[in-house]
């Protein structure tokens, strides 16, 4: 009997994720009821994941995942609220197995797993969330970079796969918005040449010359936001773009995630 009810605490322990004590103290409390049992360790465990809720998760990782033919890949956000928890080996496991579904079913969102990140929140105590992810469809080929477990890069690319991951970590290093200009939305050129003609006038210099100097900041704004635009991190004196067409390669898309990027981080009390 006794090693009945050792086996039934901890096969509740196992499916709640609940410690060994409260799983005992509900299996007392149900009269061996193991039906029971499991409804009190549900309202406990609901009850742990509501108070957890609330609480700001701005650490984490981003689990990745590239099919074995390196076509399809995903990258997912998991958050939590401290670094001691990111580093656990199940939060990096679950991590992972969201990106590997992410791209295998294309989902629209991760409520499928809500039942998943809740026994985790129970089982390390901590508010636990799937912020976002991204999901990228090869044209050719696909190449990932993953800087520490905070940031991740996936490239689809032609040519050299050692060039393809160059240009990944450069992405991780300068996380440009769009891949080229033509891609940069109208209204944030435009924007961008007000400010710059206004700048530009206050100098007093002749209309000429403002002109000219309103032409070369725009310029160089919208290819400072541009992958192909920006002068690559390993020699600055060449754009990324000059750099692929060297080396016979090409950039067809690409995708990042950065752990807790916009989240405002709770400040310090003193």
């Amino acid at each position: 009997m006794v090693e009945r009810s050792a086996a039934l605490v901890k096969e509740r322990r196992e499916l709640t994720g609940l410690g060994m004590m409260e799983c005992k103290k509900a299996l007392t409390e149900a009269g061996g009821d193991i039906k029971k049992a499991e409804e009190l360790l549900r309202i406990k465990s609901g009850a742990k994941a509501s108070k957890a809720a609330g609480r700001i998760a701005a650490e984490g990782v981003v689990g990745t995942y590239v099919s074995p033919d390196g076509k399809v890949g995903a990258l997912v956000e998991l958050n939590c609220e401290t670094d001691f928890v990111a580093k656990n080996e199940e939060f990096s496991a679950f991590a992972r197995s969201l990106a590997e579904r992410v791209a295998k079913d294309n989902p629209q969102d991760l409520s499928g797993q809500e039942e998943n990140r809740q026994r985790l929140v129970q089982k390390l105590g901590e508010n636990i969330t799937m912020r976002r992810f991204k999901r990228l469809q090869a044209t050719d080929k696909l190449a990932l970079y993953v800087h520490g477990v905070k940031i991740g890069v996936l490239v689809d690319y032609e040519g050299p796969e050692e060039t393809a991951k160059d240009i990944a970590m450069h992405i991780a290093f300068t996380k440009p918005g769009y891949l080229n200009k033509t891609e940069i939305p109208q209204q944030v050129g435009a924007d961008e040449r007000r400010i710059q003609e206004a700048r530009a006038k206050e100098t007093g210099k002749p209309p000429e010359i403002v002109a000219k100097m309103v032409e070369g900041a725009v310029n160089k704004f919208l290819n400072e936001k541009t992958l192909l635009g920006q002068p690559f991190v390993r020699d600055d004196k060449q754009t990324v773009e000059k750099v692929l067409m060297a080396k016979k390669a090409k950039v067809n898309a690409y995708a990042f995630l950065v752990v807790g990027e916009g989240i405002e981080k709770a400040q310090p009390t003193h």
